[in-house]
């Protein structure tokens, strides 16, 4: 017998490992690279995004649409950057809640937890909306009578069945439908947008740009309202315990939906500034660009092709945004924070039911009550999806703050990590500055309502943090190897007998 077969035979004893994961329960490894991938590219929705956003812009920042959405992308993949610095250290469910608490301690931790649940949350809430806006804009295409309230109700009603289902039934059917999904939508939109440049023709790229005629206030505000365009791609993340190599595949999932999302968010902004040039014609001012511009150029069956892949991308949004959400809130109840409840897997399908039970009435409640109150379904989107892209903001912030500190805790502190973290907690805090002046300059009520919740969430922060630090000690906990996983393990408080 070898060294190594007696070693593998009668194994030396390792102590001090848990019999459990502190976050035993979830399906554990049980998900590849590309399903990690999909819950990325899920909750950024970037077939939704590419349609939607780039309209934004180009009502804020009409002579420099495509170099804001470019500006955009290079700060997102700064904080990907950063963000990966804890994805490859730590296989956790908790996103920026669990790094931030692992840099900057429980306060911070919990700050950046609200913030990353007010993101998930109203981004869901945005997303059931847009789903449900385009879904009956299509029914009235072909059937004028089911336009109207009844109607946005009913397909809101099925939207949230259907994704209250496939999260409760595990991560590898919600994964595997969002990238199905968005593969399909990604791939219409793509399409589209290629043929639509060829029936263009030529383009100067210097007047697509706008590099001469940007105004600077205009390209920063245009270039806020892009990042909201790129928010969700860190919530492969929450897939920490879930994941295979985690370490591994959750950094590369986070860096590749950022590069992804800016291809087609570019070709998408090249493709509508162009068009709209030729036409001689605003972007700003259209009401469905993609549209308009397949009709323009004789393709206007692909514009119901587009509508349907739009709708898709807004329901695999909301799949992707609350599977992180209910991450993020398994992660809480498990650290004490939030009650034990919330922390409780479904023994079957190793899903956090707990924290479904919690989050969904409120994520398919809300979007109701905003419609039964009256307001305009386009404008509860604009007021979700503001709401949504201030909490990311201040999350990334605060997790750009804390990798230094984590970094240099560790000894691993560089030159290029420190920079990238410093730049982008700089522009961020300015951005969201940007965001809700621009905002409320144009009559917005979002200002108001994260200002609400900021208030809120500032008093449970608060009023959790007088509890003691003793009743926080567990924060920022996130999946470890056990006893049974090593060769030799001996669980803590173990006997191993004698011999």
């Amino acid at each position: 017998m070898t060294a190594l077969e007696r070693a593998i035979a009668r194994p030396d004893p390792v102590h001090d490992f848990g019999a459990r994961s502190p976050l035993d329960g979830l399906d554990r490894r049980s998900v590849g690279f590309f399903d990690v991938l999909a819950q990325s590219v899920a909750a950024v929705a970037p077939a939704a995004a590419a349609t939607t956003v780039v309209l934004l812009v180009a009502g804020i920042s009409p002579s420099a649409t495509v170099l804001s959405i470019l500006l955009a992308a290079v700060l997102s993949l700064l904080v990907a950057r950063t963000i990966t610095q804890f994805a490859r250290r730590l296989a956790a469910a908790g996103s920026t809640y669990t790094y931030t608490a692992r840099g900057l301690g429980s306060g911070a931790g919990l700050a950046s937890g609200a913030a990353i649940l007010v993101g998930y949350g109203a981004i869901a809430m945005f997303a059931l909306l847009g789903g449900a806006y385009y879904v009956t804009f299509l029914l009235e295409s072909v059937w004028p009578a089911a336009g109207g309230p009844g109607t946005l109700a009913g397909v809101l009603a099925a939207e949230s069945a259907f994704v209250a289902v496939v999260l409760v039934r595990g991560i590898r059917i919600s994964s595997r439908i969002a990238l199905l999904v968005e593969v399909l939508s990604v791939a219409l939109i793509a399409v589209l947008l290629v043929v639509l440049l060829v029936r263009i023709g030529p383009i100067d790229p210097w007047r697509v740009l706008g590099v001469g005629d940007a105004d600077p206030a205009a390209l920063a505000a245009g270039s806020v309202i892009a990042l909201t365009a790129f928010v969700g791609f860190e919530s492969a993340s929450t897939l920490g315990v879930e994941a295979r190599a985690p370490l591994r595949n959750v950094p590369r999932a986070i860096v590749w939906t950022v590069v992804l999302s800016g291809g087609l968010y570019v070709l998408a902004a090249v493709t509508q500034v162009a068009g709209f040039d030729a036409l001689g014609a605003p972007l700003g001012e259209s009401a469905s660009p993609i549209n308009e511009l397949a009709a323009a150029y004789g393709l206007g069956g692909w514009g119901v092709v587009a509508d349907i892949g739009i709708a898709a991308s807004f329901i695999a949004c909301a799949i992707g945004s609350t599977t992180a959400l209910t991450r993020v809130l398994f992660t809480m109840g498990r650290d004490g924070v939030l009650p034990a409840p919330a922390g409780r897997a479904h023994p079957r399908f190793g899903t956090p039911i707990g924290a479904v039970a919690l989050a969904f009435p409120v994520i398919a409640g809300v979007p109701f009550l905003l419609l039964v109150s009256g307001l305009d379904i386009r404008d509860a989107m604009h007021v979700t999806i503001a709401v949504g892209g201030a909490g990311y903001i201040v999350a990334y912030t605060l997790v750009c703050v804390a990798a230094p500190v984590f970094l240099r805790r560790i000894g691993e502190l560089t030159l290029g990590s420190t920079v990238a973290a410093t730049v982008s907690a700089v522009v961020l805090t300015g951005a969201l500055v940007t965001f809700f002046a621009v905002d409320a300059a144009a009559g917005g009520v979002a200002v108001w309502v994260a200002a609400g919740i900021a208030v809120i969430s500032a008093i449970a922060v608060l009023g959790r943090l007088r509890r003691g630090p003793s009743s926080l000690a567990g924060i920022g906990s996130y999946d470890e190897p056990v006893a049974s996983q090593v060769l030799g393990g001996v669980a803590r408080g173990e006997r191993t007998g004698g011999g």
